[in-house]
């Protein structure tokens, strides 16, 4: 399928052929915590995990999810590990319907539409991509460790409810140690029959 060209594309963005490589670099969605996924102002519930699925899947427009009371979507993503973001595709539709802007939070768990008018760490400007060949290139620093990301998304091209098909995250994943800590702490406990401290043990004897 040949990747769609477009001139004033932001910094960062560009198109990618298909090849079976993709598929294997946009995996991410299987390592979403989907029981607390939670997209606000989606018609109906639920509809907002539909739109991360496989890469093969990417262009199954039976699928998607489309706002409800104004053109806002807010996608609440918690991830099984951390996973280092590199990029990000997004599908909408060949109308007004399609998205417009996109901006991320990073490990901001459970935003609401009176969270975001914080600072974003990303923005971007987007473009119409109904074949899922154009990738918005990430921070990477920005999001090396990432355990939740947050996309919301402010507006579309003017119709009065936006629609996405397929939104397909880039990177790494890294399993998590719940249990670090645990065996940290544990192992800074030390014995004190095990350390005996000879000055104690001169001063007991000076005494006695």
């Amino acid at each position: 399928m040949a990747p769609h060209n477009h001139g004033n594309s932001c910094e960062g963005d560009h198109d990618h052929d298909e090849t079976p490589e993709m598929g294997l670099q946009y995996s991410l969605y299987a390592k979403i915590d989907k029981d607390n996924l939670v997209c606000l102002n989606e018609v109906s519930e639920g509809s907002g995990k539909l739109v991360f699925k496989p890469w093969e899947d990417r262009l199954n427009f039976e699928a998607f999810v489309e706002s409800d009371a104004d053109e806002e979507l807010l996608f609440n993503i918690p991830f099984t590990g951390n996973i280092k973001l590199k990029g990000i595709i997004l599908v909408g539709g060949e109308d007004d319907s399609h998205p417009a802007k996109m901006r991320l939070f990073k490990n901001r768990p459970q935003m609401n539409f009176d969270d975001i008018a914080c600072v974003a760490d990303q923005e971007f400007e987007l473009h119409h991509d109904t074949n899922g060949t154009l990738e918005y290139s990430t921070k990477v620093v920005t999001f090396n460790t990432v355990h939740h990301l947050t996309i919301h998304i402010p507006s579309n091209f003017g119709a009065d409810q936006t629609k996405i098909y397929y939104i397909g995250l880039r990177g790494e994943f890294t399993e998590a140690h719940r249990h670090g800590v645990t065996i940290c702490t544990y192992e800074s406990s030390p014995n004190m029959s095990d350390h005996k401290n000879p000055l104690t043990d001169s001063v007991n004897q000076q005494i006695q």
